[in-house]
C-alpha cells in the first residue's frame, strides 16, 4: 500500500476484452448497528482477521482487478491504513485508503473521485460481503467488458414475498396488499460493476437516497443486467450471519487450505 499518487495507467478501450482496467471500491465508513455494539462492522473479526481485509481480498484475488480503494470512517482513514499494513495483501494490486462522507452514496462518491485515469471499470463492493467467491467478481467484470453499462450478480428468492402497507407503529400488524411472482424477482448482491463513466454520470446526476449504486444507474433510464449469483456472497449484517460466515470459512480452510 502507498498514499503516493498512483501514476495514472495507459488508457484502453472498454470494448478490449482482456485489457480493460478495473478498480474496486469498498464503502467501510458504516457503523454497523445491527451488528451491537463494538467496532464498525467492517472491523469485525471474521476467523480472526477483520472482516474488510477478507473483503479486500475478495476483490484482489481476481487478476482483473488492479487497485483496491477503501473508504474509511472519516476519522479513521489512518486506522484502516494501519490495518491494511498489518494484512498480507498481493503485491500486484494497488491499495488506497480514502476517507468518506456521512452516507455510503457519498463514501462511494468519494472512492471514485479517488481514482486515477485509465480505469475503465470500477466495481462498487460491500465490506459485509467478505466471502464473494472469485468467478463471481471475475463473472460481473467479464459483464462490463461484453457492454453491459452496469451489472449486478443476484440470485432468484426462495421465499415467498409479500408487499404490505406499512405499521403505523413498530411491530404493529401491516395489511398484506399484493403478492409479487417471485420468479421475476432477485436478491441483489455485490460486487456491482460499472463502466466508470457511466457510474460517474449517476453519481453527479442522482441525488435523491438510494440503496445501491445500480439503481442509480437505473434512473438514468440505462440498462442493468444481472449475473449468477453466490450464496456465499450474503451480507453479513446481523450476529447470526457473523456464526453462518465463520461456518464458510471454516469449510473453506478445511477443504480448500483457504
Amino acid at each position: 500500500m502507498t498514499d503516493d499518487p498512483l501514476p495514472p495507467p495507459s488508457p484502453t478501450p472498454l470494448s478490449g476484452r482482456t485489457t480493460a482496467r478495473t478498480a474496486a471500491v469498498i464503502p467501510a465508513a458504516g457503523r454497523g448497528v445491527r451488528l451491537g455494539p463494538g467496532a464498525p462492522k467492517a472491523l469485525r473479526a471474521l476467523g480472526g482477521t477483520p472482516m474488510l481485509i477478507h473483503a479486500i481480498r475478495a476483490m484482489a484475488d481476481s487478476r482483473a482487478v488492479s487497485l483496491v480503494v477503501v473508504v474509511a470512517p472519516p476519522d479513521g482513514a489512518a486506522e484502516v491504513k494501519t490495518l491494511l499494513d498489518a494484512h498480507a495483501l498481493p503485491d500486484r494490486t494497488d491499495f488506497l485508503v480514502v476517507p468518506g462522507g456521512e452516507s455510503r452514496q457519498e463514501s462511494v462518491k468519494a472512492g471514485l473521485d479517488a481514482l486515477p485515469p485509465g480505469y475503465d471499470i470500477v466495481l462498487v463492493h460491500d465490506a459485509a460481503r467478505p466471502l464473494v467467491p472469485v468467478d463471481t467478481v471475475d463473472a460481473v467484470i467479464e459483464a462490463v467488458r461484453d457492454g453491459a453499462p452496469a451489472v449486478v450478480p443476484a440470485l432468484p428468492l426462495t421465499d415467498t414475498v409479500k408487499q404490505v402497507e406499512p405499521a403505523g407503529e413498530p411491530g404493529a400488524p401491516e395489511p398484506v396488499v399484493a403478492t409479487p411472482d417471485r420468479s421475476l424477482l432477485r436478491a441483489v448482491q455485490t460486487p456491482q460493476g460499472f463502466d466508470r463513466a457511466t457510474l460517474e454520470r449517476a453519481h453527479e446526476t442522482v441525488k435523491g437516497n438510494v440503496t445501491d449504486d445500480a439503481s442509480m444507474v437505473e434512473q438514468l433510464g440505462l440498462p442493468v443486467v444481472t449475473v449468477p449469483g453466490h450464496e456465499e456472497a450474503f451480507k453479513v449484517t446481523r450476529p447470526l450471519d457473523l456464526v453462518l460466515a465463520e461456518a464458510v470459512l471454516a469449510r473453506r480452510r478445511l477443504n480448500d487450505g483457504f
